[in-house]
């Protein structure tokens, strides 16, 4: 691979203080829709982002289009947690199924950076058990690709964002460029519990660079890095990979809500992308198109892509357009203390153990689950208590306490099932436009998860000194729905993440993911699209049309 300080020097010099994005903004090389760019991508958040930059850099005439704001984190960031419910996708979804899965907060990101702006900068590889669970536990999928294949790509991005942590021992051992954060009382109650029960616990890692970086600033430790980080010091691509895809020559344009690829039925490729922006209905005509809206809209947007050659939807020949829709179990465990934790004194992912990630055969479930600090801030805690069945006085006592009490969440890797998926309602949204219908339903190793999970944080909390635990079982994150596989029947985009039915088509969000492990996915979103850029710009230097295959 080429030289990382070459090819990343500049994704760090930002200007100094507020509003970093605002003079590359102003100076954005723009074109017009009648322009054939070589790429449109349809979503700027880890993905797209981050195949906009690479292509960028390799001289590309590229244009991402996002459905939300271009963030101006001074401005449009606020420390409360109510005022930051805009960074959600809040657009009407129905929700279905026997465990339906509630939207519009933590697994949903609105805006150019997309989910990660107010994502807890935690950033784990997946191990590589991962990528066949099928062959190796009988659940799941395997993957087209090996962890090997994707290692480079973690490097790198671990690199450009930067990533602070201690050694980690798990899946492949590896460590990461900077050191390891200060921990807060809650992950100092974490690391003792986690002692006391024979558990290894390592501090990080999280895409928050432990000192300066570049002209971003040290982390303050203000708790409210799920609000948006104010001072920048939290990596997202709205402050890493965007605006080296702008000094690069890339466009941006915000407000711009896809609605439908257009396929030249005579080729039977990509022709461009329809989006509205400022009620105007309007079309980017592209070489090659790469839809990186996530696991809900970008499903969403294929189905509603109709033709002759799609009658159900484009790439949906096989039925498998919206499948295997994942979500992870995300119990939260809290404890309380005698003396103050404060625990939202740090990045809320601050210590972390993965000794529960595999498939352990003396257990009746499979695979596993990870287990980290989480800080909810007071509004969020309130719906721990209540959950609990408190109110009135109650509510109050226990809110009154909130610093004395210690958070920990689980991920739990819930299995790809084929009828939790994603299908288009009756109903329309704003745009006359039919929203997605999403159902999901838990199968019993599902459950089987939370349970071990509940079981195994509060031992460690009880073994830390906590005097009472609560437990709230909840959702996080959202992969699958366009998923990668080896042939065209039991999957969406080839290992390239290629469309398998159009092949200047591309997905480069989670929605490719066959299965999900225990880990938060972004890190390796961002390893995949940057796999993705590789292999379109090697093909371009060899001469390989986009309307070729690729092996």
């Amino acid at each position: 691979m080429s030289n990382l300080r070459e090819r990343n020097e500049s994704a760090w010099l930002l200007p100094k203080g507020p509003g970093s994005n605002l003079g590359l903004r102003g100076n954005m090389r723009r074109y017009r829709d009648d322009d054939e760019v070589d790429v449109v991508i349809v979503g700027c958040g880890a993905g797209g982002a981050t195949l906009l930059q690479r292509l960028a850099r390799a001289g590309w005439r590229a244009v991402a289009l996002d459905a939300g704001p271009f963030w101006e984190p001074e401005q449009d960031w606020v420390s409360d947690e109510a005022g930051s419910h805009h960074l959600y996708w809040t657009e009407p979804r129905v929700i279905g199924g026997s465990d339906p899965v509630p939207l519009g907060s933590n697994n949903s990101g609105r805006g150019v950076g997309g989910s990660m702006v107010h994502f807890a900068g935690y950033t784990p590889r997946f191990h590589p058990s991962d990528f066949h669970t099928l062959s190796a536990d009988g659940v799941g999928a395997d993957w087209p690709l090996e962890y090997g294949e994707l290692r480079p790509y973690y490097e790198d991005i671990e690199a450009e964002l930067p990533v602070s942590g201690e050694y980690w021992p798990w899946g492949d051992p590896h460590g990461y460029p900077h050191r390891p954060h200060p921990v807060s009382g809650n992950g100092e109650l974490f690391l003792r519990g986690a002692n006391a029960c024979g558990v290894t616990a390592k501090v990080g890692p999280v895409a928050i660079a432990n000192g300066r970086f570049g002209n971003r600033p040290h982390c303050i430790y203000r708790g409210f890095c799920l609000q948006g980080c104010k001072v920048n010091a939290k990596a997202s691509p709205l402050i890493t990979h965007v605006p080296d895809a702008l000094a690069h020559g890339a466009e941006i344009r915000p407000d711009a809500m896809a609605t439908r690829i257009v396929l030249d039925e005579r080729t039977g490729l990509a022709a461009g992308v329809e989006y509205i922006q400022g009620g105007i209905r309007r079309f980017q005509r592209a070489r090659l198109v790469a839809v990186a809206g996530y696991s809900i809209e970008t499903p969403r947007l294929l189905l509603n892509s109709t033709s002759a050659r799609f009658p159900h939807g484009m790439c949906n020949d096989f039925d498998q357009v919206g499948r295997y829709l994942m979500v992870q179990g995300a119990p939260q465990t809290a404890g309380r203390f005698q003396a103050e934790v404060r625990m939202w004194k740090a990045p809320p992912p601050e210590v972390s153990t993965e000794d529960f990630y595999e498939t352990d055969p003396a257990k009746p479930y499979k695979r596993g689950f990870s287990i980290q600090c989480v800080s909810p801030l007071p509004i969020t805690w309130a719906e721990h208590v209540a959950a609990q069945g408190h109110w009135g006085a109650a509510l109050r006592r226990y809110m009154s306490d909130y610093p004395h009490w210690a958070c920990l969440g689980a991920l739990c890797e819930f299995l790809p099932l084929e009828g939790n998926r994603v299908t288009l309602a009756d109903e329309t949204d704003r745009n006359g436009i039919p929203i997605a219908s999403f159902s999901y339903s838990q199968c019993d190793n599902d459950r089987q998860l939370m349970s071990a999970a509940q079981q195994v944080m509060e031992r460690i909390l009880t073994a830390a000194g906590a005097e009472e635990v609560i437990t709230i079982n909840r959702y996080a994150h959202l992969v699958g729905g366009a998923r990668m596989a080896a042939v065209e029947q039991e999957g969406v985009v080839d290992r390239n993440l290629r469309s398998f039915a159009v092949p200047n088509l591309l997905v480069t969000d989670g929605s490719v993911l066959p299965t999900q492990g225990s880990a938060n996915p972004a890190l390796t979103i961002m390893a995949l699209a940057a796999r993705a850029a590789r292999v379109l710009v090697q093909g371009a230097r060899r001469g390989v049309t986009m309307s070729m295959k690729e092996d």
